[in-house]
């Protein structure tokens, strides 16, 4: 069901058997495509809301808002609600906490009750982006704005060198969630835009930081070592991540302990060895490339640690890499685009066979969803991973189109873990929140959506959503201007209740989006329904066939919740044997019963 409301929020301070079987048998047994055109004006709910920074009139479609938090005292200016010195960044869940980062700091939210977020912690601490990872009882925090400052302190870092300015990363103690502590704050020559948490199986002692600066190079006066140089000078900055090596028992000791030249021609040894130059003088719009798509830099880093993997958006490249040894990863694989403006992030999917990167074109400040933007600009390109190397197959664009007074482009999303499927939520700016199904990667499809209308009617003013990730069963979103979000998924012909339900059993102590978890799903009955419903939706399984399987599964429910266990596991052994192994679907289904019935013995 579509809906579309207008909420108003106050703005003063933020709130907001085995027989059983043979007797039923007796009785029973007898395209490679871009995303949709972007909706037209009057046919999708999200095209025409009302504005307002607070007020701002809604447009959902399978997630319902069920929360909102606005941004505390000292994270916003309320005559100037898209000032980007006070911006909400990136997300980061440990336990029953989310840290919003923000460029002005970052706040700490018990979300033990979603629908009732609350505040805990607020701590001030400018310098931008804010990026938030959390491992243990450590919290990581970006910062590359000059105005940073190593005490945290708010009067900024004047001049050009500066012995007090801080631009790097930041490590907090978070054990007393009341009051984080600053334990080691590591420098970097271009800052750090944006950071990955790295784990490896064979060094449970330490973490690594894979950090991405994006920022000017910082002079060699205020940091040694730091040279804003070409690519034939052995030392220059650029060319290049920072890796950090933190051990977990004295993270004060957090240092860098390598700088590997990931972009380097294996063939000629050039550090400089991917795109150095946009693919063409103009934009495919007919404009200037905004970001320039010249790989000196990764933007952002996601790490899969199941297969030792990173997936780099590099600005002009996206790059797979090895993390075998996670202090010299090794590149497998690159690959470029000529719609891409500017490789931002990447998301893969749980098995690790395909990988989602985004484009951020115009810098996510640029209206880049109007109804002449190309479904390809801007938006995310899918691949496969075949052998190790990627192989396009698609794009996908939020397909609703935006004003020109709303920030729009593809930006940062996290897995939705249905068994059986691959779905992505994304931020889009001021272009709201959408989820896609890519299980089909040559044919991705929209199942969600949440939109406001813009901000300002009459001007653009930056905000929207910066981050959507899903965590133990809820979608929070960190909205630049306005606050936190947090979404419930509400089932719809394209996504069912009983997938809704087995994506809300996996439960997870940590999560950044960056350093992305492979889901295992536990036996259970609503991986079972998962798998069924799934397997009515396609269409594959004869009307006899599926009346049986669905009494075998009730009367097998029936069962557990008498202790007849061993006679449950029969029941779903013999729906098993009713599908064909032959068709996909079904045998995934087939898997799911046999698997349940395995645990029930």
């Amino acid at each position: 069901m579509q809906e579309i409301s207008t909420v108003r929020r106050r703005t003063g301070l933020r709130s907001l058997v085995l027989i059983a079987a043979g007797v039923i048998l007796a009785a029973l047994l007898p395209t490679t495509a871009a995303s949709a055109d972007p909706a037209a004006p009057g046919t999708d709910p999200r095209v025409g809301l009302g504005a307002g920074w607070l007020d701002a009139q809604q447009a959902a479609n399978g997630l319902k808002l069920v929360a909102h938090q606005d941004r505390p005292e000292g994270f916003f200016q309320p005559d100037n609600p898209g000032n980007l010195a006070f911006a909400n960044s990136d997300l980061a869940f440990s336990g029953k906490y989310a840290f919003v980062g923000n460029f002005n700091g970052f706040n700490i939210y018990d979300i033990s009750k979603p629908s009732q977020p609350a505040l805990k912690t607020s701590v001030v601490c400018p310098g931008g982006q804010g990026d938030m990872s959390v491992y243990g009882n450590l919290l990581f925090m970006s910062v590359e704005e000059t105005r940073g400052r190593l005490d945290c302190g708010t009067q900024g870092a004047p001049g050009t060198v500066n012995p007090e300015r801080f631009r790097g990363v930041r490590i907090f103690d978070v054990s007393n969630i009341a009051q984080p502590v600053q334990v080691a704050a590591v420098q970097t020559c271009r800052g750090s835009h944006t950071h990955s948490v790295v784990t490896s199986k064979k060094d449970k002692e330490n973490v690594y930081i894979y950090v991405s600066g994006t920022a000017g190079v910082r002079s060699g006066q205020e940091l040694t070592g730091c040279a804003n140089a070409p690519a034939t000078d052995p030392a220059t900055a650029l060319w290049r991540i920072d890796i950090i090596k933190v051990p977990l028992a004295a993270p004060q000791n957090a240092a860098i302990v390598s700088q590997p030249r990931l972009f380097t021609d294996p063939a000629t040894g050039a550090i400089n060895g991917l795109q150095n130059t946009p693919p063409a003088p103009t934009h495919p719009s007919g404009g200037n490339w905004s970001p320039q798509p010249v790989t000196n830099h990764c933007h952002d880093l996601t790490a899969f640690p199941a297969k030792n993997l990173v997936a780099g958006a590099c600005a002009g490249n996206g790059i797979l890499i090895d993390t075998t040894d996670p202090v010299n990863p090794v590149r497998l694989d690159e690959v470029t685009d000529p719609n891409f403006a500017y490789w931002h992030s990447a998301t893969l999917s749980n098995d690790g066979t395909k990988v989602v990167f985004t484009d951020e074109w115009g810098g996510g400040t640029g209206a880049r969803c109007r109804n002449t933007d190309e479904p390809s600009w801007g938006a995310d390109a899918i691949f496969d991973i075949v052998d190790g190397k990627m192989e396009f197959r698609s794009y996908y664009k939020m397909p609703a189109v935006q004003t020109t007074t709303e920030n729009c482009v593809a930006h940062n999303g996290s897995l939705i873990p249905v068994p059986g499927r691959d779905i992505m939520v994304q931020a889009w700016y001021q272009g709201g929140v959408s989820a896609f199904d890519f299980t089909d990667s040559a044919h991705p499809k929209e199942i969600a959506f949440f939109d406001r209308g813009p901000i300002n009617a009459a001007q653009l003013v930056t905000g929207g959503l910066w981050s959507a990730y899903y965590y133990n069963g809820n979608i929070y979103g960190s909205e630049i201007a306005r606050g936190l979000d947090v979404f419930e998924l509400t089932p719809t012909e394209d996504l069912a209740k009983p997938e809704i339900a087995a994506a809300a059993k996996v439960k997870s102590d940590l999560f950044n989006a960056q350093h992305q978890p492979q889901v295992t799903h536990q036996p259970s009955f609503e991986v079972v329904r998962s798998y069924q419903v799934q397997t009515e939706r396609a269409g594959t399984m004869k009307k006899g066939t599926a009346i049986a399987v669905d009494k075998l599964i009730d009367s097998a429910e029936r069962m557990v919740d008498r202790r007849l266990e061993r006679v449950a596991a029969i029941e779903l052994r013999t729906a098993a044997k009713l599908l064909r192994t032959s068709d996909p679907a079904q045998r995934a289904f087939a898997g799911a019963l046999n698997d349940l019935a395995g645990a029930l013995d």
